[in-house]
Parts: C-alpha cells; structure tokens; sequence
C-alpha cells in the first residue's frame, strides 16, 4: 500500500509540474491559433505522462532497459496523438476560417448560408444562431425599407395637403384686404374651415410623433366599453349625417377595460371617421364590441367595398390612403396609423380584414383585471 501511494505521488508531481509548465505556455499563446493550441494541450499530456513515469522510474530504480521500453512507448504514443490534435485543430481551423467567410455576407446586405460540411457541435449551433440572425436582419432590412417608403410617401402627401389650403387662405386673405370679397362673412367661415383641418393636421403629426417616440403618456382607469363607444357614435354622428351613411352600435357588451379614456376615444373617433369616409351614401357602419378569451374584442365594419388583398398589410403604415380602387378623402393618412401607436401602447394590436361589402377593423384590447 506504502508503495501505491508513493507511485502516486511521485506521478502526480511530475503530473503536475508538467501541468505548470503547460498552462504557462498557453497564456502566452493565448491569441494565437486553435491548432496550436490543441497540438500544445495535447503536449501536455504526453509530458506529464511522461515525467510522471520518469520520477516513478527513478523512485523504484527501474533497470535501463525497462525505462527505455517504457520511454519508446510514451513517445510513439506522443507522435500519434500531436499528430492527431494538429490534424484536428487544422479541421477545426478550417470551419472557422469557411464559418467567418460566410458570416461577412452579414456587412454586404445579404443573407447568411451555413457552409457546407461536417463541423463540430458548437459550430453548427452557431451557425444556427448566424441563421436566426440573419433572418431577422433581413425583416429588419424589409421594415426599414418600408418605414422609409412610407416616410417619403408621408412628406409628399402632407407637403400637397399643406400647400392646398395654405393656397386658400392666401387668396381669401388677399381679397378679403382688397374688399374684393363679395360676401365676406363666407370667407371668415372658410377660413375657419381650413384653419381647423390645419390644426387637426398638426395635431395628428404631433400625437403621431409622440407615438413614435415612446413618449405617449396613458393615464388607464377602468370604462365601461359601453359608455366609450356611445360616446364616440355621438361624436361621430353627425358627420354620418352628412354624408348619409348610418350608424349601429347595437352589439356593444357592457364590458370594463383598463384603458386611457382619452387616447381611446381618439381610436374609436379615427375608426369611425375613416368608415364613414369611405362608405357611400345610404350605407351603414357598425360598431360591436365583445368579450373573448383573449381578450376584448372592439370592431368596426364600414360598406368601402374592400380592400385589395396586397393592400391589407399596409392599411395601417404612416401616410397610406389606399390605391386607386379605394380614392382616399383629404387628409395625410394618419389616422390609422395614430390608431395602431395608441393600441399597441395598450399592450393591444389592430387588424383589418374584409368582409362582404366592405372591410371590418378590430382592436384587440387586454380585459380589465378583476
């Protein structure tokens, strides 16, 4: 047993001192390849092997001869396996040298493709992580290309909805000074006219902003859904009546919801603005509201006839107003976009899609709690 431990010992600070000796020289090649590395983690057990077997060797006074043998052993068993980790770090090298090419395609814009070719595990998982992010950046790429569409759509639109009634506002200013103006009176109403769609104008490319910048303040209390949609049919009815077009709320639950009173209202007031818009005379736009699973469900159907399918994704992008099948009213087409800001800031989200006759918008709102 003596003799057990003593071998032990022996081999184990020979182990050891190799062990140092091997630690110290990674730390200086710490930034130099993987092959190295490996070739030199392979050393190190070669040689603490070795000077393991040399102290127990010198310990027990092993004759010449066996110390040879076992010498020979230990470095044909050192050949093969430096050998061996050269060749593998090589391969491993490899891959990374093909898995880093691919991964440049990342600068240029494009889409990232895994190399082909058996590799390690830790390499394909990051090659599988190269791939999700790839794609990501690719819809990232997608939106932003879109966002910036949208915003030079947005500059055109509301440069021509500025101008218009700037325009009138000169002229009938011009006459109004030079009291050329055959009924005056009419020129102040419509002058007040276009100065209040200026200032709605303003104002939705402010809250818009805001929305934009993550600076909506909600101030959520709990209302019923009953009361909110009565009050915006009020509100809405009569433009409705101007343009001929009825309004039904009759499937409206008495649910409550925790949402800002304001902002809401605001929703339900573009939602009805933009379905009356676009209804035409002698037609109806309804209002319902029901609770479901995952939440509160708050809809608005209109008679507009529909909306192309290649149109229903960006019915509710900043400056969108339709294509020509669908003339849009005059406005900057931010309404719904407003719509979408306040909603996802409810942690909710909008859809549209259509039904017969027409199209139907639902807003998706979390139930109120308790």
């Amino acid at each position: 047993m003596r003799d057990m431990l003593l071998i032990a010992l022996y081999a184990f600070l020979g182990a050891v001192t190799a062990g140092v000796l091997g630690a110290c020289v990674l730390l200086l090649i710490r930034r130099r390849s993987l092959s190295l590395h490996l070739t030199v983690v392979a050393a190190v057990g070669i040689t603490a092997m070795l000077a393991g077997t040399l102290a127990v060797a010198q310990a027990m006074f092993l004759s010449g001869h066996d110390l040879s043998v076992v010498t020979t052993v230990v470095l044909m068993a050192a050949v093969v396996s430096l050998a061996t980790a050269l060749l593998l770090g090589r391969w491993v090298a490899a891959r990374s040298r093909a898995l880093a090419l691919a991964a440049r395609s990342f600068g240029d814009g494009g889409d990232f493709t895994s190399p082909g070719g058996p590799t390690t595990a830790e390499l394909t998982e990051l090659s599988r992580e190269l791939e999700a992010t790839s794609a990501k950046l690719a819809e990232s790429r997608e939106r932003e290309r879109a966002l910036e569409s949208s915003r030079r759509e947005l500059v055109a639109w509301i440069s021509h909805d500025l101008r218009t009634p700037l325009a009138g506002l000169r002229a009938m200013s011009e006459a109004l000074e030079d009291g050329v103006a055959a009924d005056p009176a009419r020129y102040l109403r419509q002058i007040r006219t276009e100065v209040e769609r200026l200032n709605g104008m303003v104002g939705d490319l402010f809250e818009l902003s805001r929305i934009h910048a993550g600076t909506l303040a909600l101030t959520p209390s709990r209302i019923s859904l009953y009361d909110l949609v009565s009050d915006a049919l009020a509100g809405a009815d009569p433009l409705a009546r101007e343009h001929g077009v009825r309004l039904v709320g009759d499937r409206v639950a008495a649910v409550p919801v925790e949402v800002d009173g304001k902002e809401m209202s605001r929703v339900l007031g573009n939602l009805l603005v933009n379905a009356i818009r676009r209804t035409p005379a002698d037609g109806t736009v309804a209002v319902a509201a029901e609770h479901r699973a995952e939440g509160v469900v708050l809809s608005v159907t209109d008679g507009c006839g529909g909306i192309p399918e290649e149109d229903l994704p960006r019915v509710f992008d900043t400056g969108w107003r339709g294509t020509h099948a669908r003339t849009p009213p005059a406005g900057a087409g931010l309404g719904l976009a407003i719509v979408r800001g306040i909603v996802e800031a409810h942690q909710g989200r909008t859809t549209v899609r259509n039904v017969p006759g027409g199209c139907r918008f639902e807003v998706l709102l979390p139930g109120a709690v308790g």
